[in-house]
């Protein structure tokens, strides 16, 4: 058997792990004519298994974007069980090449891997929605070892 055969054979027989992943299911952002908010962000994982982060809040351009970053790290805490935690140290939209780009900063708990986190997404027209999948971003990797361990 030559060398690239054997390399085929191993290939082969060897079992590939299936990769699993949150996937960013839904989105909702409603609004009382009280002035008040509430962000949902609903989150998939394989078939059948969501969770949805609830956030309730005072309405306003910065306040909005904020929300639906938080409620985005609320579903991850469920999705967790809370063995990882995260703390939103902020929120900001930046007008970068002729597009809206939503930046968030993170701290994370109860992970090995880094404590601050920084995600982005460039928001064609809905920021609070581009907020959430910043923070989806932000925490790919510090979700990607947690798979691998549960």
């Amino acid at each position: 058997m030559t060398p690239d055969q054997s390399a085929q054979s191993a290939r082969a027989s060897t079992p590939v792990a299936k990769q699993e992943r949150l996937r960013f299911s839904t989105f909702s952002l409603d609004r009382t004519p009280s002035g008040n908010v509430t962000c949902r962000v609903t989150l998939e994982f394989g078939p059948g298994e969501q969770v949805t982060g609830v956030v309730t809040g005072q309405a306003s351009p910065a306040g909005d974007t904020r929300l639906g970053a938080e409620a985005a790290i609320r579903a991850l805490e469920i999705f967790t069980d809370r063995s990882i935690t995260f703390d939103l140290i902020g929120v900001k939209v930046v007008r970068a090449f002729d597009a809206n780009v939503v930046i968030t900063s993170l701290m994370q708990h109860g992970d090995s891997g880094p404590d601050r986190l920084l995600g982005c997404y460039l928001a064609e027209g809905d920021l609070v929605r581009g907020a959430a999948l910043s923070v989806l971003n932000a925490t790919n990797r510090v979700l990607g070892t947690y798979f691998l361990t549960r």
